[in-house]
């Protein structure tokens, strides 16, 4: 049987971060300081601060390390942060999201919508408009937030090798409006520029097809760990036992021979936004 791995359910006002929010509190009462004197010392408003303390708002790291520090807590609310920020995500995808963070190797298949990790803000929050069951504004622009931060493992030193594989249909599905298509178009091609990263389309045409089964991701973690995750409507496992990764490695090893080669990948993107 795969192992899966399961998350609590964090979400805003419950959970994770209602404890964060009442430990800040409690030191913040301790320092004898009120909220607006938290908040300037740390760059946000009286009412951020009572958010944050309420569980109603997700604390950035930044914020977090400045209140361990000015309110003397000797790193307990420094110490939260991999949890805080946990719960930027829904509970389905929280444990993939550590995994992620922890990647020196990530290979993506998608059907469906261009992945999180290559989203520009727009295309992301014209996916969360139109999410069913629909979201609330808040919950909403949280969720755009965190896709954004996703985007880091990019800029991470030494850069880990991120391969993707994007049925040429999702490129074809104008999320947004024009506007908000051709700028995703475009971002694709950007992140392709990077050495770290191939990106690869599989087209329509092709008569054979080792990913009618649907999407998945396979990452490697820097302790060596191979895992893949899968995810459908909301359900989601991450799988460690090795047969099953084995063969999903192997099914990817198949789509890329069979997609596009990253250059003519690109140029099929290029065509794509010449033609409209």
């Amino acid at each position: 049987m795969d192992d899966e791995v399961q998350q609590p359910e964090y979400a805003v006002g419950t959970g994770m971060l209602c404890v964060f929010g009442r430990q800040l509190k409690l030191f913040r009462e301790r320092a004898g300081m009120d909220r607006a004197g938290v908040g300037s010392r740390t760059g946000y408003s009286a009412s951020t601060i009572t958010s944050f303390e309420q569980g109603r708002r997700i604390p950035p790291p930044h914020f977090i390390d400045q209140a361990d520090e000015v309110l003397g807590a000797g790193g307990i609310l420094s110490a939260s942060k991999e949890e805080v920020a946990r719960a930027q995500y829904p509970a389905f995808f929280q444990g993939a999201a550590k995994l992620e963070a922890e990647a020196v190797e990530l290979h993506v298949y998608d059907t469906q919508l261009v992945n999180g990790l290559l989203q520009t803000e727009e295309y992301a929050r014209a996916v969360f408009a139109i999410w069913q069951p629909l979201l609330d504004e808040a919950l909403m622009e949280q969720r755009v937030a965190a896709r954004l931060a996703r985007q880091e493992i990019f800029s991470r030193c030494p850069a880990p090798h991120l391969s993707f594989v994007i049925e040429e249909a999702v490129l074809l599905r104008p999320l947004g409006g024009k506007a908000v298509w051709r700028g995703q178009l475009e971002h694709l091609m950007l992140v392709a520029e990077r050495r770290s990263v191939v990106v690869q389309v599989m087209p329509l045409s092709r008569q054979e097809h080792a990913g009618l089964a649907g999407p998945f991701t396979l990452m490697e973690t820097r302790d060596g760990r191979r895992v893949a995750y899968t995810e459908v409507q909301g359900d989601s496992h991450v799988h460690t036992e090795r047969r099953k990764v084995r063969e999903l490695e192997r099914t990817y090893g198949i789509l890329r021979a069979q997609a596009h080669t990253p250059t003519e990948s690109l140029a099929l993107i290029a065509k794509l936004l010449g033609e409209r």
